[in-house]
């Protein structure tokens, strides 16, 4: 397959960089709201994290997970990176798999249930706060992966797999 040149690579990098601190930043965001939430006892304040945080997870989480996705699997297969030439890529493609599973999938189902627990008034039930504790374990964790692919994207550690015939 023919590679691109220098600027289309420039323009594709910039839109996976965009959508990656996007992604970041609204963990960030989630983190912050979490927090507020779980030291919060008034209702008000409970609703409006879960609300945002519901929010999120249905908009930019989706929307920058899928955005960073598409831009890194076309700059694996249009530039000299490949998908699994380089031990650092790799890692940023296993990191990737459970990035999609705790940002578009568990913290999703976490802040709508936190959600509907809220708007029921069940915030008191050990349902909740387990529910809670599983959003922020999962969100601490998204961060964590998500600051070591960008890690790995700087740093690039561990070089060129050796290939074997």
């Amino acid at each position: 397959m023919k590679k691109i040149n220098l600027k289309s690579k420039r323009i594709l990098l910039t839109f996976h960089l965009l959508f990656s601190g996007i992604m970041l930043g609204s963990t960030v965001v989630f983190l912050i709201l979490n927090i507020a939430a779980a030291a919060s006892n008034d209702h008000q304040v409970l609703m409006t994290s879960y609300r945002t945080m519901n929010l999120l997870s249905k908009t930019s989480i989706r929307a920058s997970t899928i955005g960073t996705v598409v831009t890194g699997i076309l700059l694996s297969v249009l530039t000299q990176w490949g998908f699994l030439r380089y031990y650092w890529i790799i890692a940023k493609e296993v990191l990737t798999i459970f990035c999609i599973g705790i940002g578009m999938v568990g913290i999703y189902i976490w802040s709508l249930n936190g959600l509907t627990m809220v708007e029921s008034e069940a915030t008191q039930v050990p349902e909740f706060i387990v529910n809670q504790t599983s959003l922020f374990v999962g969100i601490v964790l998204q961060i964590i992966f998500l600051l070591t692919m960008f890690f790995l994207s700087v740093f690039k550690p561990w070089g060129k797999r050796g290939i074997r015939h």
